[in-house]
């Protein structure tokens, strides 16, 4: 097996309050192999959002550390709304990163063109936000994530504030993309179907402080069919991650 891409040791946060501080991760200890897609699953409060920005370089630790396999790595987020920039069209929030690197406009506009096709947005290059679906809208945000090439993908539970249909075809979509492009990703959920459909590996945390309690392989086949969420094995897999969150 390959070498980790990231390494996590004993990660904890503890934000200062009026009764001694709020622990909300409690050394936390993982690897994650390069093409892997991992998913942190548990109870609201455990520090799965906290975990995330940590690794994206929003938050500082209180203590443990983590380290990615040649340094400093391109980071790409998605968050739980869009957050695209009401401004700029579909095509141009996409290219926003590229900009910020100081890309030449045209090669820019190409690098995102293909994120469209890649996520399935022909003829919405155009559209302002305000015209874009919730389900479109973070296929806009999953593009820009994409379109520097991250060395690593982090998703906080960016299909959590769709219509719950929209949400089961944006699994099918991601895993499709994930199929094309094979990014290392770490996502965070509440839903152990969405888990399940999408990951190698589940990581379930604990309650606050959260503590990994289980950490499941995914002996799940790719590509993987909607149909697959009702077989006795997805069910069987299901049943533990269920039993490890209570």
């Amino acid at each position: 097996m390959s070498d980790p891409i990231l390494t996590v040791r004993g990660l904890s946060v503890t934000f200062p309050d009026n009764n001694g501080g709020l622990e909300a991760l409690d050394a936390a200890s993982f690897a994650v192999r390069p093409q892997e897609f991992v998913c942190v699953l548990g109870p609201s409060g455990s520090g799965k959002s906290t975990l995330l920005r940590i690794l994206a370089g929003l938050l500082a630790p209180t203590s443990g550390s983590f380290t990615f396999a040649g340094g400093v790595p391109r980071i790409g987020m998605v968050f739980q709304q869009s957050n695209l920039m009401p401004w700029r069209t579909a095509l141009e929030n996409i290219t926003l990163p590229l900009e910020l690197q100081g890309m030449e406009g045209n090669t820019a506009r190409i690098k995102a063109q293909e994120m469209i096709e890649l996520v399935g947005l022909q003829g919405f290059e155009s559209n302002w936000p305000r015209d874009l679906s919730g389900g479109m809208a973070q296929r806009v945000a999953i593009a820009r994530a994409l379109v520097h090439d991250p060395d690593i993908l982090l998703l906080d539970e960016p299909f959590g504030s769709l219509d719950a249909l929209t949400r089961e075809r944006m699994w099918s979509e991601l895993s499709r993309i994930w199929q094309a492009r094979r990014k290392t990703v770490l996502m965070v959920t509440h839903s152990i179907g969405e888990a399940l459909f999408l990951a190698d590996r589940v990581l379930v945390l604990t309650q606050r402080p959260g503590r990994i309690k289980l950490d499941l392989a995914v002996d799940l086949p790719r590509p993987r069919a909607d149909e697959m969420r009702y077989t006795a094995h997805f069910g069987k897999l299901a049943r533990k991650l269920k039993e490890a969150i209570e």
